[in-house]
């Protein structure tokens, strides 16, 4: 098999995105890309991120592999798990404090900051709406998340993701109740599930 040959298999197995290193770690020397380029066979849609040209651009995806410390929360979260039905504008990634990446502000993002004990809190894998793997929070990390102090969620968004959760089959009470208590939101969160359960 060719080294194109190559190219399109990973792509295949790849949702049709394919980036520079996962190139160099298939052993195939990185022109390949640039004669993909210029045969129209590849589209380049970022720095060293790929897709096949008949493809939608993955913007989610893209933005997990370009910050992949990143992950997604608040509003764009309870868009994934279904809880809201209002497209996010500008996609809420949670970042670690003292993680600073200059470009980032002038990505389509919504910069959200955790501590270093409450960051991986939740952390659970997703899938993005065309179908490729993002990391984001769990719904009950998320539903914390929005009830947080001087947040800007819209409380139409959080009495509406309440609700879902509230007639959600696997709902985890417990859980919720837990990361609640280690967000420092409890009352809150006892509050809205005192009047939905």
């Amino acid at each position: 098999m060719d080294n194109i040959e190559k190219i399109r298999e990973m792509l295949a197995q790849n949702n049709g995105i394919i980036t520079a290193s996962q190139i160099t770690e298939a052993n195939i020397p990185r022109h390949y890309l640039k004669k993909m380029l210029d045969m129209e066979l590849l589209t380049k849609v970022d720095r060293g991120i790929y897709i096949k040209p008949e493809m939608w651009e993955d913007e989610m995806y893209i933005l997990q592999y370009k910050y992949s410390r990143g992950i997604f929360s608040h509003e764009t979260a309870l868009y994934i798990h279904g809880l809201t039905d209002r497209t996010p504008m500008k996609y809420a990634m949670t970042f670690p404090y003292g993680y600073h990446v200059h470009s980032l502000k002038e990505e389509n993002v919504k910069i959200k900051k955790s501590v270093k004990d409450l960051y991986d809190l939740g952390l659970t894998n997703g899938v993005s709406p065309y179908g490729n793997p993002i990391r984001l929070y769990d719904v009950e990390r998320t539903l914390c998340d929005i009830v947080k102090g001087n947040n800007t969620c819209d409380i139409q968004i959080v009495n509406q993701a309440m609700k879902q959760y509230a007639k959600m089959p696997g709902k985890n009470i417990t859980q919720l109740f837990e990361y609640a208590e280690k967000v420092r939101v409890k009352p809150k969160i006892l509050n809205y599930m005192g009047v939905l359960l």
